[in-house]
């Protein structure tokens, strides 16, 4: 557990972090990304760690990593580079850093040390989890085996090393219904999403699709009713749902799609208004780079990608602490199974 008041005790000695409206003023540059959905008071709370953090990644030669699922003032304010899972993973073998802060949950930062093993890896906040990565382990990856033997196992990114390397090959919600459809097998084994892989079953048919029975407590909490109900209540709203959810929530939406299909998609039709059925900060960091669509409606948030903060992060590239390792054995089979990912993906043009 994270010693809150001695970690802030620690950068108050070493950093001046008091709200600034100068010194958010002089930021504008970075503020004109976020400003729709960050107001003038927080940025200048946001200002003096933003720029902490920006000056340190110089001096540790460091970049950072942000998932699409980061507030703004992460996502916009000291992210070198954002994206999904596999934008990331690929980025992660592309940079030229000695460290890499993975603003993001533990996979993902597992996911850069397996494809980056000579770089220091970063997590800010080690109990930054993901329930759908801990609904499965390499036992269930062997049991699935037993289960339906021979046939070829495509884990998502969105676990843990360990459950990797059990895996033939991984795929992300933007490459899984291709990576599925290019296995030679007809049987075909998904793990742990049984929605992404229920939806993938659907845009497959000439393939047998069988699945791990987990979820992401973002996503499996949308309901087909939550959806017509908002219809009803605002009428011409587009609605748009990532492949996490539940098949008969994506079958009423107007677009499913992951979080970079989610972008695409909205920033070519340009809906008047849209509803995005996925994680909060999914709209609020494209808002402002979309000012004629009105972002409405509820949307869940995820417990584990709120625990990474400015505070943390910061904390983390001053001491350099949070550093994450896997298993060298380990890490050589996981590597395998998502660089062959990123090699197919790369093949099918995708």
């Amino acid at each position: 557990m994270f010693d809150l008041p001695a970690q802030r005790a620690h950068l108050s000695e070493k950093y001046d972090l008091t709200p600034s409206p100068e010194l958010a003023a002089s930021m504008s540059d970075i503020y004109d990304r976020m400003s729709r959905v960050v107001s003038p008071v927080d940025w200048a709370i946001y200002a003096p760690y933003v720029k902490a953090i920006n000056d340190l990644k110089v001096q540790r030669n460091a970049v950072i990593l942000g998932h699409n699922y980061m507030t703004p003032e992460i996502y916009h304010g000291i992210s070198d580079f954002g994206g999904d899972s596999l934008q990331l993973a690929i980025k992660a073998t592309e940079v030229e850093a000695d460290v890499i802060v993975q603003c993001g949950v533990h996979f993902m930062a597992e996911t850069s040390k397996i494809l980056s093993p000579d770089k220091t890896v970063l997590m800010p906040d080690m109990e930054a989890g993901c329930s759908l990565a801990e609904s499965i382990t390499a036992e269930g990856i062997e049991e699935m085996r037993r289960r339906y033997p021979g046939a070829p196992v495509v884990s998502y990114v969105n676990t843990t090393a360990e459950v990797k390397a059990a895996s033939d090959i991984c795929c992300t919600s933007s490459n899984a219904a291709q990576i599925v459809a290019a296995q030679d097998s007809h049987t075909v084994i998904m793990t742990p999403d049984q929605y992404l892989a229920q939806n993938v079953a659907r845009d497959v048919p000439q393939k047998n699709v069988v699945w791990w029975e987990g979820s992401c407590i973002v996503h499996e909490q949308y309901s087909p009713q939550d959806l017509r109900d908002f219809r009803e209540w605002n009428p011409g709203t587009r609605l748009i749902a990532h492949p996490e959810c539940p098949p008969d929530v994506v079958a009423e939406a107007d677009f499913s799609g992951s979080t970079s299909g989610i972008i695409k998609y909205v920033t070519d039709e340009k809906p008047e208004k849209a509803l995005l059925i996925t994680e909060c900060s999914m709209a609020s960091n494209i808002a402002d780079s979309l000012p004629e669509v009105e972002f409405v409606g509820p949307c869940n948030m995820c417990p584990y990608m709120k625990k990474i903060t400015l505070e943390k992060v910061l904390f983390a590239l001053d001491t350099m602490t949070g550093q994450v390792e896997v298993d060298a054995e380990v890490a050589d089979k996981a590597r395998l199974s998502v660089q062959r990912m990123i090699d197919l993906s790369r093949q099918l043009g995708i």
